[in-house]
Parts: structure tokens; C-alpha cells; sequence
């Protein structure tokens, strides 16, 4: 697969020097650069199937008409926690 280009990006002295103050051993600012931008696409596309998944959802409750509590929720959610754990022995 052919590979393709970024745009070249402008940025202050500043930012630069703080982006290379953190580079790890051996990385190079170009690779740094690379893992930020797809660190940001997974963010951004997370987020985006986040939000979809909450619409759905609130459509499907004002659909039905069944809607549940925070308390609900979190008591499920806790439920959940203590049976994996359980599981594990923890």
C-alpha cells in the first residue's frame, strides 16, 4: 500500500520543544506526531458511536415509554461489579 502525506504543520517554538521535551527514547517527533493523530481518529470516532448509541437509546425509551433512574443504573452497574468480582474471588 502506497503510503501518503500529512500537510505540513506550523506551530509555535514553544510547542514544538514541549512536544520533543516528552518523546521517549528513540521516538521521533514525526512518530509522536503519527500516535497523536490516531489517538484523536479513535477518540473522535468513539465518542461519535458514544453519542449515537444515547440517541438510539433515547429514542427506544421514548418509543416504549420505559425509562430508567440514575439510581436504577448505578445499582445494576454495581450489581454487575460485585458479581465479577465474586467471580474472581476478589
Amino acid at each position: 500500500m502506497k503510503t501518503a502525506t500529512i500537510p505540513s504543520l506550523r506551530v509555535d517554538p514553544e510547542l514544538r520543544a514541549a512536544a520533543e521535551s516528552v518523546l521517549k527514547e528513540g521516538e521521533t517527533l514525526s512518530a509522536f506526531v503519527e500516535n497523536s493523530l490516531r489517538a484523536q481518529i479513535n477518540y473522535r470516532q468513539t465518542q461519535a458511536e458514544f453519542i449515537a448509541r444515547g440517541l438510539a437509546s433515547r429514542e427506544e425509551a421514548k418509543r416504549t415509554g420505559e425509562y430508567y433512574s440514575a439510581g436504577e443504573v448505578h445499582a445494576e452497574l454495581r450489581a454487575m461489579l460485585e458479581a465479577k468480582r465474586a467471580e474472581r474471588g476478589e
